[in-house]
């Protein structure tokens, strides 16, 4: 079974996917051992471990052969954040020809302008494009993949960008009508009321998408609540961890003038070497180097 069969058939159960942010092979390896469901290939993530704001400054290039990387590496399926696309329909389709080819499972596109400004920047610019050109993209999209299993979702930026719920309701059945598989409904409230109003008010036969980054206390008992979202996306926790504990690695390092204190509460080189399959290196090593 494909992974966009596996992610596919997971949508259509009853049980709520669980879906982590990653931004390397490594992260993605540690997410699927943690036991989630599957990879977010978060375009805020890479642009992050490239020390750039997420503003469409990482390339199409860098972000697929992140996903390539990934994909090599782990079984789950890999949801690629292909922000707006790349640019209008025709490159839409040269992206999901190269994103199916690198092993991803779905792929979320986004109605804004290029070049974007990530949704939860304060006073960030968010225009978003008209209704009947989104629609293009995602008819493009679904137009060409070749397995029918992956999953194109439209990612509806209008609560994002202040238009409103019935602004999002309207754009939603609009990429419905387009072929989208899911509809990722995006908020920056500090709190599930917008997104919980959504949800009730969608008649869609399509189901939704979150990524609750800004509104934490949207849990899985609360999700199931509303009975219509089927994809919980955690957007950019995996960067956030990391930075978390570098942050305060490095800090202790410099205060104790050494590593001789921070040393016992970090993993230690055996479980990097764990995680590269050392283990499998030297087992070829005895077999084939003569």
């Amino acid at each position: 079974m494909s992974t966009s069969s596996l992610l596919r058939n997971s949508i259509a159960g009853e049980r709520l996917v669980h879906v982590m942010a990653a931004h390397s092979p490594l992260s993605a390896q540690l997410a699927e051992e943690a036991g989630f469901d599957g990879i977010w290939a978060s375009g805020f993530e890479l642009s992050a471990l490239y020390g750039l704001a997420d503003v469409s400054l990482i390339s199409m290039t860098q972000h697929l052969d992140m996903v390539r990387a990934m994909a090599d590496q782990i079984a789950l399926p890999i949801v690629a954040d292909v922000d707006t696309g790349f640019g209008n329909a025709i490159n839409v389709i040269h992206v999901v020809r190269q994103y199916e080819r690198a092993g991803a499972a779905a792929l979320v596109i986004e109605d804004k302008t290029f070049p974007k400004v990530t949704s939860l920047a304060v006073g960030g610019r968010q225009e978003l494009l008209g209704i009947e050109e989104f629609q293009g993209k995602v008819e493009a999209a679904c137009h060409t993949r070749r397995d029918p299993a992956f999953m194109v979702i439209a990612r509806n930026e209008a609560l994002i960008a202040g238009l409103g719920e019935a602004e999002a309701l309207k754009r939603a059945a609009a990429y419905e009508e387009a072929g989208a598989d899911m509809i990722l409904i995006h908020s920056k409230k500090r709190t599930p009321d917008e997104i919980e109003s959504f949800v009730r008010a969608w008649k869609g036969r399509i189901p939704i998408v979150i990524v609750p980054t800004a509104y934490p206390d949207m849990n899985a008992e609360r999700i199931a609540a509303l009975g219509k979202i089927r994809m919980v996306i955690y957007g950019n926790h995996a960067i956030r961890a990391a930075v978390t504990a570098m942050q305060s690695v490095f800090a202790r390092i410099r205060a104790d003038g050494g590593i001789h204190n921070v040393n016992k509460d970090i993993v230690p080189v055996q479980e990097i070497f764990r995680l590269q399959k050392m283990d499998a290196i030297e087992q070829q090593e005895a077999r084939f180097l003569r």
